[in-house]
């Protein structure tokens, strides 16, 4: 359908609109969903786990049901637009402008072009109290969308030298709409909050870079962080919602580490250069980098306790040589280290550079490894998990409190700062197997809208009931 034909999000609630939309999985299983109009499914979606509440058992959960009804038509289109027209990290000046806009029509304090392209909301309430903080990221990847969506994005930019298509993949797009679909729930009910919301719309967290770090201007949660966004006002808590594909308007937590620390892993083996025909004339890097991959693996899997804490270690990409008949003088890897101990991490750091600089030795040659520091794991503050639990459970009626994510997130910053709780809202199509369903970071990743009233509702809910004191 063309989207000129599509209609509009406001006329969502009079009309069910059908896009279908095929999953082709590595198993060529074929996937016929129906894409419905969110607004049809919200009122339905908006029951999960809703029971009557009075104000003394947290926050008033009917007045946010028709909150988040009446916003959400503003919220599908917010996504699309967003999802339309994808900014890679850093980039987000388009995305960063709409947030802005839309936060400042709604009366809400706002500061614009925060480490780059951020944007930082204050919403004050009416009566005196704490501060929490409710996170949202705004960066997409460079990813070509091969879902069929009226909607779908058409960006091509250049990263890394390369032309390449821009998705959101990771469901930032979704992660702003709601967090601004939430901001427009608590700005109308200013009254009744006891302190102040603060609304973080991060750029670069795909692609964050830098710490503070002499020469090293920082980026996403780090840039916010220096740029002040914790400090005026003072957070005391902070909360973010991320998608994934598990079951549509689930939510799914786990108290202290629940996502992996993060590091990027350089491996360059130098060799020495001779005709492909006469291998011992030189050092063939290649050869002693096919023996690092292979002995890197054996890390995880013979020398390190995974009963204590799982670990991964993985070779992503592999460049060297010009031509068949040409050994190279030396060969790059590049990859990626998980961890979700530090005790673990430090060890695993240790074997990679003796596993890599010991194969090139016994060969000949050398090895240089780099590992660069990324992101500390995600730990959910116990304490505020649990005092929040009966909010998330209001929310959705599918939740699930032991999770654990081998993927990484900056969100980790703001912790080291502030306690902090981070849940993930499932959004795959209706009757889709989480196994079946296209991942995080795929051409082909893809969000159910009906799942999104959940993500509004809990971010909204999630800062009332704390500056209520929350439901223990």
């Amino acid at each position: 359908m063309p989207l000129g034909f599509w209609p509009p999000a406001s006329r969502l609630c009079a009309a069910t609109v059908s896009v279908k939309r095929t999953y082709v999985e590595e198993s060529t299983l074929m996937h016929r969903i129906s894409l419905r109009a969110p607004l049809a499914a919200a009122a339905a979606l908006l029951t999960l786990g809703t029971t009557v509440l009075t104000a003394q058992q947290g926050a008033p959960a009917d007045d946010i049901d028709r909150r988040t009804a009446q916003v959400m038509p503003k919220v599908i289109e917010w996504r699309r637009d967003i999802h339309q027209h994808p900014e890679l990290s850093n980039q987000e000046v388009r995305t960063g402008a709409l947030v802005a806009e839309q936060l400042r029509a709604m009366g809400i304090e706002v500061r614009d072009h925060v480490a780059r392209t951020g944007v930082v909301g204050v919403l004050r309430g009416a009566k005196p109290g704490p501060v929490v903080a409710l996170r949202a990221d705004m960066d997409a990847l460079p990813v070509t969308e091969e879902v069929d969506l009226p909607f779908k994005s058409t960006v091509r930019t250049t990263s890394n030298g390369q032309d390449v298509g821009v998705m959101h993949a990771c469901g930032h797009d979704a992660h702003t709409a709601m967090l601004l679909g939430a901001a427009s729930v608590l700005a109308g009910m200013r009254s009744q909050l006891a302190g102040t919301v603060v609304f973080l719309f991060q750029p670069a967290e795909e692609g964050s870079f830098g710490n503070g770090a002499a020469g090293d201007a920082p980026s996403g949660a780090a840039g916010l962080i220096a740029a002040g966004a914790l400090d005026n006002p003072k957070v005391d808590a902070i909360f973010g919602i991320h998608v994934w594909p598990e079951a549509p308007g689930s939510i799914s937590y786990k108290p202290g580490g629940a996502m992996a620390a993060s590091d990027a892993l350089t491996i360059v083996v130098h060799g020495k250069q001779t005709h492909g025909a006469q291998p011992w004339r030189g050092v063939d890097p290649v050869v002693v980098s096919a023996q690092i991959v292979s002995a890197l693996q054996t890390i995880t899997a013979r020398q390190t306790d995974i009963t204590a804490a799982p670990a991964v270690v993985t070779v992503a990409t592999i460049h060297g040589g010009v031509r068949g008949n040409i050994i190279p003088d030396s060969v790059v890897m590049t990859g990626t280290i998980r961890t979700f101990d530090a005790a673990m991490r430090k060890d695993v750091h240790l074997r990679i550079r003796r596993t890599a600089e010991l194969i090139a030795q016994a060969s000949g040659g050398t090895a240089t490894v780099t590992i660069g520091i990324g992101t500390d794991m995600v730990v959910n503050d116990p304490a505020l998990t649990q005092r929040m639990g009966a909010t998330i459970r209001r929310a959705s009626n599918t939740v699930r409190s032991d999770a654990l994510w081998m993927p990484s997130e900056d969100f980790s910053r703001y912790q080291q700062k502030v306690p902090g709780v981070f849940y993930f809202l499932g959004v795959n199509a209706p009757g889709v197997k989480p196994e079946d369903a296209a991942a995080n970071h795929s051409t082909r990743f893809f969000v159910n809208e009906d799942a999104l009233p959940v993500g509004v509702k809990a971010y909204a809910s999630l800062a009332l009931d704390y500056l209520k004191g929350g439901t223990k």
